[in-house]
C-alpha cells in the first residue's frame, strides 16, 4: 500500500516533521512491505521555514532581532537560491510571535512589530531578491508600522517626535506618516488566510486584539488608530485598509501591501513549494491532522487542504488529532474519518507531552493502516475475505 503523511505541527508538542515520523512510523509497524512518504506542511504561519527547507534545497539563516517587545531573539529563515534571485522565506511567528511574551493588558501597547523588519532587511543583506512573509501568531497590533520603520520608514507621534524605538507599539501615539522604505526592487509576497480589514468591526483590533490582551477600551483605541494609520497609507497613495488581508497579523497585511506585496494563501504557497500534489498522485491512504480538529479546520487550514489534495488524487484520507471537536452532523467534514489518537481523556501537560503524543499518533497511524488494508484484501469466491 502507499501512503502519504502530511501532518500539521501538534503546537506546543511536536512539529510537523515530528508528528509526521511518528505517524509514518507506525504505518510501517502495520504495513512493512508498503511504502510510505513524509511531507511536512504548514498554513503559511509557524512552521512554514521547516516544511519549506525540509522539501527544498536551501540555506537556514539564523538572524539576531528583536522580539515584539524589543528583547534580543534568534530567529530563523529559509533562503532559497532559485531565480531571479534568491528567495526568503521568513515567519513573523518566530520574532514576534505571541508564544515569545506574556500576555495581558500590559502587552497592546509595547508590542511592535520591528523585529519582522530587522529580519525582513537581514535577508535583503544577504542577497534575497524577493522575500516570502508567513504571518500569523504575532503579539503586535501596530498596522506593521514598527516594521516599515525598522525597514527605513518615517514617521513622527503626535507631538511631532520621531518614531522609531523597539519594545514600543508605534501606532499607540503615532502621528504623520513621512515616507515609506525604499527596498530596491524585492519582490514581496504575503501568505495569510486571513482576510480581515485592517480596521471596523472585523479588523484587527475588533477580531485579534482580545486574544493579545487587549481590554475592550484598548480595543477601541487601536481600531482607532488604525483608521488613522490606513488614512496615512492612503495619504501616500496606498489604499489598502479595506483590501482582504490588511488586517492579518494586527495589522502586517497592510504595511506589506501598501510596499506592493502579493498576497497568497498560505497553505497553497507550502503546498506547491514542497511538491505535496505530485507527493499524493497515485497514494492509496493519505494521513494528515493537527493538535486540535474543529469546526474551524475546514475553513482554510492545512489538514482541509491536505484532503483536498488527496481525495482529488482518490485517496483514502484520515485526520488524526490531539483533541477533535466535530458538530454531531458532520463528524468527518472534509475527511473519509477523524480520529482522536489519545486513547482515554489526559490532563493537559499530559496531552502535550511530545513522547506521549508520538506514541499514541503511531498506535493510531498502525491501526488506520491495518483498516484500510484489510478493506483492499480481494474477497474470496465465497464473498469472504481471503
Amino acid at each position: 500500500m502507499r501512503v502519504v503523511v502530511a501532518v500539521d505541527a501538534f503546537k506546543g508538542c511536536l512539529s510537523s516533521a515530528e508528528a509526521g515520523e511518528a505517524v509514518a512510523a507506525g504505518v510501517r509497524a502495520a504495513d512493512p512491505g508498503g511504502a510510505v512518504r513524509v511531507v511536512p506542511v504548514a498554513d503559511g504561519g509557524e512552521g512554514t521555514v521547516d516544511a519549506v527547507l525540509a522539501a527544498r534545497p536551501g540555506l537556514r539563516v539564523v538572524a539576531r532581532v528583536v522580539d515584539a517587545v524589543g528583547r534580543p531573539v534568534d530567529a530563523a529563515y529559509a533562503l532559497l537560491d532559485e531565480g531571479p534571485g534568491p528567495t526568503a522565506v521568513v515567519e513573523a511567528a518566530s520574532c514576534v510571535g505571541l508564544a515569545l511574551v506574556d500576555v495581558g493588558p500590559d502587552l497592546p501597547p509595547r508590542a511592535g512589530s520591528a523585529g519582522l523588519g530587522l529580519l525582513v532587511r537581514h535577508a535583503v543583506d544577504r542577497g534575497a531578491r524577493r522575500v516570502v512573509v508567513a504571518l500569523g501568531g504575532t503579539a503586535c497590533t501596530d498596522g506593521g508600522l514598527g516594521l516599515l520603520l525598522a525597514l527605513g520608514a518615517s514617521a513622527r507621534d503626535r507631538d511631532g517626535a520621531a518614531l522609531g524605538a523597539p519594545g514600543t507599539n508605534p501606532l499607540w501615539d503615532f502621528g504623520t506618516l513621512d515616507a515609506l522604505p525604499d527596498l530596491g526592487g524585492v519582490d514581496l509576497v504575503v501568505l495569510t488566510d486571513v482576510d480581515s480589514p485592517l480596521h471596523g468591526p472585523d479588523g484587527a483590533a475588533h477580531v485579534f486584539g482580545p486574544q493579545k490582551g487587549a481590554t475592550p477600551e484598548q480595543v477601541a483605541h487601536l481600531d482607532g488608530r488604525l483608521a488613522v494609520w490606513g488614512a496615512a497609507l492612503a495619504a501616500h497613495g496606498h489604499l489598502v485598509a479595506d483590501r482582504p488581508g490588511a488586517g492579518a497579523a494586527g495589522g502586517l497585511g497592510a504595511a506589506l501591501l501598501a510596499l506592493g506585496a502579493e498576497r497568497e494563501p498560505g497553505f497553497g504557497y507550502v503546498a506547491r513549494a514542497v511538491g505535496l500534489a505530485d507527493a499524493v498522485a497515485g497514494a492509496d491512504l493519505v494521513l494528515t491532522g493537527e493538535g486540535r480538529l474543529d469546526a474551524q479546520t475546514a475553513r482554510g487550514k492545512t489538514p482541509a487542504g491536505v484532503a483536498a489534495l488527496g481525495r482529488a488524487a482518490g485517496a483514502v484520507v484520515v485526520a488524526l488529532a490531539g483533541a477533535v471537536e466535530l458538530d454531531a452532523d458532520d463528524a468527518a467534514g472534509p475527511f473519509d474519518a477523524v480520529l482522536p489518537v489519545h486513547p482515554r481523556p489526559l490532563p493537559l501537560a499530559e496531552a502535550l507531552d511530545p513522547e506521549a503524543t508520538a506514541a499514541h499518533l503511531a498506535a493510531t497511524a498502525a491501526q488506520v493502516t491495518r483498516l484500510v488494508a484489510a478493506a483492499r484484501r480481494p474477497l474470496a469466491p465465497g464473498g469472504g475475505p481471503q
